[in-house]
C-alpha cells in the first residue's frame, strides 16, 4: 500500500518528498499556471530527475531551479537564448508540427531516464483543450501520478490515498481507466462506498470534514482534485 501523507503548514502543505525502495521520483515543469516559485522549489526536495518542457523551463528557473533535460517544440519560449546556459545533448528540439505534446514528450523522457513516479508542475488556466489533453494522460495505463497547478493538487489514486489537508477542503473524485472500479473512504462527508461508478460519473465537492482522509482504490484507479494554494 502507497501512502502519500502531507501536512499543510504556512505553505498550505509540506508534502515529504522520498525516494525508496528504488522510487525514482521526476519532476517535470509544463507551461499554464502554476503554484509559483517559492512553492515549486519546496516540491523538487529530493527529486531524482528534473526536466522542463517548453515553456516549462520559465517556471523553473524563476524557481532558482535548473532542469537536467528541456524537451519541446520551444514555440511558447519566451527566449530561446535560455537555452544557450544548458548542454546542447540536454536540450532536445522537435518540430513545431509533431504528433506527440510537450507534456507527452517530457513524460516519455522522464521514463526513460528511469523516473517511475512522476509529478506535473503547472498546466493551469488557459485553453480548454490543453486542460483536458493533459487530464486525458491520466487515463492512460502508463500516466504521471501527481499534477499541480496554480490551484489544485490533482493526485492519481492507484491503491490508497492519506492525506491531512485543510479541514472543510473540497475533495472531487473521478474514476480513470476503463474499470471497473470501486472505491471506499475515511474522513469525507460523503463516503465513496457503495457510489455506481462508471464512464461519465464523479463524485465532486465532497468534504474532507477535519482535514485528514484517505481514498483506497478497491478495483480500478481514480482521480483526486483538491485546492491548492499559490505562494
Amino acid at each position: 500500500m502507497n501512502n502519500d501523507i502531507a501536512h499543510w503548514t504556512l505553505l498550505y502543505y509540506n508534502d515529504p518528498i522520498l525516494i525508496m525502495g528504488g522510487t525514482v521520483r521526476g519532476i517535470g515543469f509544463i507551461g499554464g499556471e502554476g503554484p509559483g516559485a517559492k512553492l515549486s522549489a519546496t516540491l523538487v526536495g529530493d527529486a531524482g530527475l528534473i526536466a522542463a518542457a517548453d515553456s516549462g523551463l520559465v517556471a523553473a528557473e524563476a524557481a532558482g531551479l535548473r532542469p537536467d533535460w528541456i524537451v519541446g517544440d520551444m514555440d511558447s519560449l519566451d527566449d530561446l537564448r535560455r537555452l544557450d546556459a544548458y548542454p546542447p545533448d540536454r536540450v532536445i528540439r522537435h518540430r513545431p508540427d509533431k504528433d506527440d505534446t510537450d507534456t507527452e514528450l517530457l513524460l516519455s523522457l522522464l521514463w526513460e531516464q528511469g523516473c517511475d513516479e512522476i509529478w506535473l508542475v503547472g498546466g493551469g488556466g488557459g485553453r480548454t483543450d490543453h486542460l483536458l489533453a493533459i487530464q486525458a494522460l491520466f487515463e492512460r495505463d502508463r500516466s504521471p501520478d501527481r499534477w499541480i497547478t496554480a490551484g489544485e493538487d490533482i493526485r492519481q489514486v492507484r491503491e490508497a490515498l492519506t492525506l491531512t489537508i485543510a479541514p472543510k477542503s473540497l475533495v472531487s473524485v473521478f474514476p480513470l481507466g476503463t474499470g471497473p472500479w470501486e472505491a471506499e473512504s475515511r474522513g469525507l462527508q460523503w463516503p465513496l462506498a457503495g457510489l455506481p461508478w462508471k464512464r461519465g460519473f464523479f463524485g465532486i465537492s465532497n468534504v474532507a470534514l477535519e482535514g485528514g482522509f484517505s481514498i483506497r482504490a478497491v478495483r480500478g484507479r481514480f482521480l483526486v482534485i483538491m485546492p491548492f494554494k499559490k505562494d
